[in-house]
């Protein structure tokens, strides 16, 4: 079974900074995309950011110059570090994660989430 656990959330200021952590555990073989969406009530899940096996990433246009995602390998985490945070921000993000166990194909894999909130 693979597991993803995120950390780092909580509350901030507009302005503010936090990093968010995602790590994944299990009897996992290899990963491919990691990426990290967001939930606010009322509002449709979201892609935030993802980071390909290569290195190359996609943001959404409302967090470039902001978020940046990172992954190391070696540790199966991925991270998102936010910088200039802003009340919109504030949702449960998700870490997500395309896995192979073994031999078997890639799956996708969802975190339970942590909360941002962005408030003064």
């Amino acid at each position: 079974q693979v597991q993803l656990e995120e950390s780092g959330g909580g509350l901030v200021q507009p302005g503010g900074s936090l990093r968010l952590s995602c790590a994944a555990s299990g009897s996992l073989w290899s990963i491919s995309t990691m990426g990290w969406y967001r939930h606010a009530p009322g509002k449709e899940r979201e892609l935030v950011a993802r980071i390909f096996s290569g290195g190359v990433t996609n943001y959404a246009d409302s967090v470039k110059g902001r978020f940046t995602i990172s992954r190391d390998n070696a540790k199966n985490m991925v991270h998102l570090q936010m910088n200039g945070l802003k009340p919109e921000d504030t949702a449960v993000y998700y870490c997500n994660m395309d896995v192979r166990i073994g031999t078997g194909p890639y799956r996708n894999y969802w975190g339970q989430g942590t909360q941002i909130t962005v408030s003064s």
